[in-house]
């Protein structure tokens, strides 16, 4: 990615919400509209580098200008929308001008408009950055499974999915998700990728605490897109060094009591695929829920799916899986990028029911690209099997 293209769209954007607030800022205060100016021109020559600071800079200041960059991008976003949505609210009123002349104070409207959208942006963003930073909460849900027998009634699953260990979230970040999740006291933990934004020599002391995880048959964990974009291959040994069991189109089998004395244990499949699109970068991972559970013991209680997206449930419910649990989404991190979710994913966030297949989408236990979290908080999943 080159820097003068991305820096030349940004500058363009940055102008266009510039062109359409600051003179009517100006109305209110001259002062106004040129603080507006010199706002949007830094945060224009700076969003740029919260992708592109590492190869213009090292560290430390490659660091400070990355948490700049985002923090921009997240600003933008909020602006260029609230900017689209005042140039509707002003066309209306507009309309409503001139059919209805002295109805509406349209210069007020105007200046009211200019001096609330940069405040509420601003705002927003400040919600967000406080929601992405604050460790995930934790997110009880309990799953109607039919049949289920006795010895997996109540039997628990602690899913973490799309942490983004990278350019803004490290070891610190990621050691208090691995707390938390540790006091749940799960029987498994499942992590349905998009762990890491870049390369195991970058980042592969920032997820050491995954070794930490502790449950009553282990950690599980599937590749998603980002692994592919940062190595799969040495992440998938990296992590299975930590001790994490990463399933690719394969399965394991568990077997489960409520007590250790109970002679009838029950017996599940743990299965996992590799993300959705893993073939774009290696054939080899295609992702296939059936492979994943194929010579499956017929007498498996229950059959459990980690994989990556949402759209691998048509797939998961032809196999013949009972429960999907997948990420991706974000939920769609902030609004009102989960609007347009829908068009690549069948579900957002939360537990959906495809034919027999119960599918949990998690909104993501960390965040991508800018420290933002609006209207799709964090969440660290708390699954429990009950009977239906």
């Amino acid at each position: 990615m080159a820097l003068a293209p991305v820096l030349f769209l940004s500058l363009l954007l940055h102008a266009a919400i510039g062109w359409r607030v600051a003179p009517d800022l100006a109305l209110v205060d001259p002062a106004l509209g040129i603080a507006l100016w010199i706002a949007l021109t830094l945060s224009a020559l700076l969003m740029p580098m919260g992708v592109l600071a590492r190869r213009v800079a090292k560290p430390p200041l490659s660091t400070v200008l990355t948490w700049a960059g985002l923090l921009c991008m997240g600003l933008f976003s909020s602006l260029l929308v609230l900017t689209l949505v005042r140039e509707v609210l002003l066309t209306v009123a507009q309309l409503v001008h001139w059919l209805w002349p002295q109805t509406l104070a349209l210069q007020t409207l105007h200046m009211d408009t200019a001096i609330g959208l940069p405040l509420v942006a601003l705002l927003v963003t400040a919600l967000g950055f406080w929601n992405a930073r604050r460790t995930a909460t934790v997110v009880q849900i309990d799953v109607p499974i039919a049949n289920l027998p006795e010895a997996l009634q109540g039997f628990t699953v602690v899913q973490i999915s799309d942490i983004h260990v990278g350019p803004t979230i490290k070891t610190h970040y990621l050691q208090r998700i691995v707390d938390r999740v540790n006091g749940l006291n799960a029987n498994m933990v499942a992590i349905t990728g998009d762990l890491v934004d870049g390369s195991v020599a970058e980042l592969g002391h920032h997820v050491a605490p995954l070794a930490q995880l502790r449950s009553t048959h282990g950690s599980f964990f599937v590749t998603g897109n980002h692994e592919y974009y940062s190595g799969a291959h040495s992440w998938i040994d990296a992590l299975r060094a930590l001790g994490l069991k990463v399933l690719m189109n394969e399965h394991v089998l568990i077997q489960h009591s409520i007590d250790a004395q109970d002679p009838e244990p029950a017996l599940m499949v743990v299965a996992g695929v590799a993300d959705y699109s893993a073939h774009q970068f290696d054939e080899a991972h295609r992702s296939d829920p059936h492979k994943a559970i194929a010579n499956a013991p017929e007498h498996a209680v229950f059959k459990l799916l980690l994989a990556h997206q949402p759209r691998s449930a048509s797939a998961a419910a032809d196999a013949g899986f009972d429960l999907q649990l997948s990420g991706h989404t974000h939920g769609g991190q902030f609004w009102p990028w989960n609007l347009f979710v829908p068009l690549q994913q069948p579900f957002t966030a939360g537990l959906h029911k495809l034919k027999d297949l119960w599918v949990y989408t998690s909104r993501g236990t960390g965040y991508w690209g800018p420290p933002k979290r609006f209207g799709a908080p964090s969440e660290i999943t708390h699954l429990r099997l009950v009977r239906a």
